[in-house]
């Protein structure tokens, strides 16, 4: 049960389209309106701010480095570093909506952390090969450095899971990946869906 004095923090990755994560954005400020929101980066664009009540997020360093606003995602090597930085320390209840870095943030003594995991970091684990070849970084010299910064990225989003208290799964098959990736339960909770579209 959540009292109406508790302090929360919603994490999201970063906020620069509309997908299935940011509509579990939507439908968790419908749940805890008066929660404070969190991410990587925040260029989501003036028309679909509206479905988050207008507001905007507190932000990470990646949020001012150079082209971030179209190549933010260049930057994944400093992300586990960002949502780190994040301080978090007055909230009593800290929810992650992570596919990628949110859910590690770091907690404190005191406080819970929910993650609503969306899948574990897809390239970091089971298509990081796909990832490599699509990206055209597969070969040579490139591929064994982001073979390597993979490899990096996997052993710290293993021990981020950690951090985690508890875990909910959009479906079977991603509470089985988090069980395979993290050694962790998870409860299912189905995702809002559009059934009218």
């Amino acid at each position: 049960m959540i009292l109406a004095n508790t302090r929360i923090a919603l994490v999201h990755d970063w906020l620069d389209t509309w997908r299935g994560g940011e509509n579990v954005l939507a439908a968790l400020f419908e749940l805890f309106p008066q929660a404070d929101l969190f991410t990587v980066v925040d260029f989501l664009p003036e028309a679909l701010r509206g479905r988050i009540g207008g507001r905007r997020a507190a932000t990470t360093f990646v949020q001012r480095l150079p082209f971030a606003r179209r190549r933010f995602r260049a930057y994944l090597p400093l992300m586990p570093t960002a949502i780190e930085s994040l301080d978090l320390r007055p909230y009593d209840l800290v929810v992650s909506i992570s596919h990628a870095v949110a859910k590690g943030v770091r907690t404190h003594p005191g406080q819970r952390h929910l993650c609503y995991c969306l899948t574990p970091m897809r390239y970091a684990w089971d298509l990081s090969e796909q990832y490599l070849e699509v990206s055209g970084v597969g070969r040579g010299l490139k591929g064994l450095a982001a073979r390597a910064l993979l490899a990096r990225l996997r052993a710290w989003d293993r021990a981020a899971s950690e951090r985690v208290d508890d875990f909910v799964a959009i479906s079977g098959y991603v509470a089985e990946r988090i069980r395979r990736c993290y050694g962790r339960e998870s409860t299912v909770i189905h995702p809002p869906v559009d059934t009218g579209f």
